[in-house]
């Protein structure tokens, strides 16, 4: 069950993520939450409760500066991504020190990248951190596919980024046809009939 409600999440944020900014706040602080606490391989129960301050706690923060709102969905969704990142990067026994780095350095960019390119940057790292959410809830689902969640060196890491890459561009597609207008696309004239 607990995979079931990480891929659920992280697929809620990978392909509608760009619809609601509340529900990317929830979805992203709920994500980082799961995947930080995730490096430490927690309970079940200390995972989800972690994952549900982390939604409780970004979307208090975001709504109390929410002028800064895309700057603080870029450095959750980014410090997702981070996380997944550091995950693939250290296989076998983690160092939480270059975990953190990886999380906070890949945050600080996903922040200052929201920043800037708005709509266009949420849109893509809802389709990161989403995807790096569905990976590892799917590898907590069965023994099968744990490798989602922690990849050994060699084709492990390979395949889980290869999958990885391909559901955020999954994530991409769909977000960019289903909100266009709200990312302000303009559709070729033979597209629309």
């Amino acid at each position: 069950m607990s995979g079931l409600a990480v891929v659920l999440v992280g697929a809620l944020l990978c392909f509608w993520g760009i619809r609601s900014l509340h529900l990317a706040v929830l979805a992203s602080g709920f994500g980082l939450g799961w995947l930080i606490t995730d490096l430490f391989n927690p309970s079940l129960w200390t995972s989800f409760l972690f994952a549900l301050i982390g939604a409780v706690a970004a979307w208090v923060v975001t709504t109390l500066v929410f002028k800064f709102s895309a700057y603080f969905i870029g450095g959750l969704t980014g410090a997702m991504a981070g996380a997944k990142l550091a995950d693939v990067l250290q296989p076998g026994d983690k160092n939480w020190a270059l975990g953190a780095i990886v999380v906070v350095a890949v945050a600080v960019a996903g922040a200052f990248l929201a920043d800037k390119y708005r709509a266009r940057a949420l849109l893509w790292l809802t389709s990161i951190g989403g995807a790096s959410m569905i990976l590892s809830g799917l590898g907590r689902m069965t023994s099968a596919l744990t490798f989602l969640r922690d990849p050994n060196p060699g084709w492990q890491q390979v395949t889980s980024t290869l999958i990885w890459i391909a559901l955020a561009a999954a994530g991409w597609i769909v977000q960019r046809r289903l909100f266009a207008e709200k990312l302000g696309i303009q559709r070729a004239e033979g597209a629309k009939r």
